[in-house]
């Protein structure tokens, strides 16, 4: 029987405007897998660590956000890995934020907020745009998925 093994996490972190949502995205390092690639925060998560305290330590790593709301999305990312031969199954966590004063780690180059328009232009992978496209669905629409998936 094969045993699937979380071993990353993706959040798509927003913050709410008048009119409607600014998603946060990243521009990897060159130093980086996936140099110069557009992401939202994402990373591994480390020996002891839950997924959802995976995310919120990669937020604050990665921006030096904390978030004031965070919901698991109606959504699971997959890719294959050719280092390592493995699957990935990759939990998704919308994040809210109330500042978009970002401080970038060594990770990343560049930081902008975009509306889901511009996200899903800018994003690369399917996952990720199907990530980003559930957590926007899920806040514009006051999903009861928010509530029973809250992360406190």
């Amino acid at each position: 029987m094969a045993i699937v093994t979380v071993r990353v996490v993706d959040c798509y972190v927003y913050l709410k405007t008048d009119d409607d949502l600014k998603f946060l995205l990243l521009k990897r390092n060159k130093n980086k897998i996936y140099e110069h690639l557009w992401q939202g925060v994402a990373g591994k998560i480390e020996e002891g660590e839950t997924a959802p305290e995976a995310a919120i330590r990669e937020l604050n790593e990665e921006t030096g956000l904390d978030p004031v709301n965070m919901f698991v999305a109606d959504h699971v990312s997959r890719f294959y890995e050719v280092h390592g031969d493995r699957v990935n199954l990759v939990p998704v966590f919308g994040m809210e934020v109330d500042s978009d004063e970002v401080i970038l780690s060594e990770e990343h180059v560049d930081f902008k907020w975009v509306n889901i328009t511009d996200a899903l232009n800018t994003l690369v992978w399917n996952g990720q745009k199907e990530g980003i496209q559930t957590v926007y669905d899920m806040v514009t629409s006051d999903d009861d998925r928010m509530k029973w998936s809250r992360v406190e």
